[in-house]
């Protein structure tokens, strides 16, 4: 893990210098959105709402509506002069019995690690927590926002809770008239609570919905259920990509000698047709001279041996 911020705890005129960690990572099922046609991701401008135009990023602004609808521009000056601050102080305002705290309050878990220096005081902080069945309220500043938060030990860790303001925590507004409730109704219900009792093991629960997910993307994918997407990173994809981008190069080169692809394929066998031909004619050609020849041979022979045998 990594630590996303350092500090130290003061209660009294004690400091525990530490580092926080996130506890907690979101492993919640995300899908995309896109065109069911060819499988391309759905892409959202940003468009303003008057002119229609779209908008860059750098003439966005923060804008705060009132209740009667109006807009208030606030700019970065606006918002310098916020209260803000960059303490790094975990700062102890009062340990309250841990049955006090509503956990409908509680928002995100860090966990504290010691520094080295700060590692007998933070056993002991954590020691009298443990001891008192209490929680320790603090202030801290995160993300240069105050908020208030609680410290409470799991297993030898000490974890500290970030929790809600009072005003952002809603009111039910239903009412619930369930009727008379007989005892013997109570009595069978709370035969059922004894029924189901038992201790809390966070292992025995699972995410069924994201395995089923997995398992279905998994089926499809190896029945060929995919879209080839130019973001596509599978093997296939990157030869043809390949093979393109060769075609591409060689019908460049013989654009720089003058050639094109159809002159190639055209060319070549027209080259060989004619090759062929010539040797065909000539070999018709030479077919009578050389009978020709043969018989000239021929006849000088006969008049020699002739000539021989009047001589004799």
């Amino acid at each position: 893990m990594r630590a996303i911020w350092k500090g130290a705890v003061s209660f009294g005129l004690v400091s525990v210098p530490v580092k926080l960690y996130a506890a907690t990572e979101s492993h919640d099922v995300s899908f995309r959105q896109v065109h069911a046609k060819d499988g391309g991701r759905i892409k959202y401008q940003r468009v303003c709402s008057i002119d229609g135009e779209e908008v860059p990023y750098a003439d966005i602004a923060k804008g705060y509506e009132t209740e009667d609808g109006e807009m208030v521009i606030l700019t970065d000056d606006d918002m310098a002069e916020l209260p803000s601050t960059s303490s790094r102080e975990i700062a102890v305002e009062k340990f309250v019995p841990s049955d006090q705290i509503d956990p409908l309050l509680f928002e995100k878990s860090y966990y504290l690690e010691p520094e080295k220096t700060g590692a007998k005081p933070y056993a002991l902080l954590r020691q009298a927590l443990l001891d008192a069945d209490r929680m320790a309220v603090v202030t801290v500043a995160l993300r240069q926002r105050t908020t208030v938060a609680v410290l409470r030990v799991r297993d030898d860790v000490i974890v500290l809770q970030t929790m809600m303001w009072p005003d952002e925590v809603r009111t039910p507004d239903f009412s619930i008239e369930a009727g008379d409730v007989k005892p013997a109704e109570v009595k069978m219900a709370t035969m059922l609570v004894e029924t189901l009792a038992g201790d809390f093991d966070a292992s025995e629960f699972e995410d069924d919905y994201a395995g089923a997910v997995e398992a279905l993307v998994k089926a499809k994918v190896e029945g060929g259920e995919v879209k080839r997407t130019p973001t596509s990173t599978k093997s296939s994809g990157e030869v043809v990509d390949l093979l393109a981008a060769l075609q591409r190069s060689v019908d460049a080169a013989k654009k720089g000698r003058g050639e094109t692809a159809a002159d190639d394929s055209d060319e070549k066998p027209a080259a060989k047709k004619s090759a062929s031909g010539a040797k065909k004619t000539a070999a018709k050609k030479s077919g009578p001279a050389k009978t020709a020849a043969k018989k000239s041979t021929a006849k000088k022979t006969a008049t020699k041996k002739a000539a021989a045998r009047k001589a004799s």
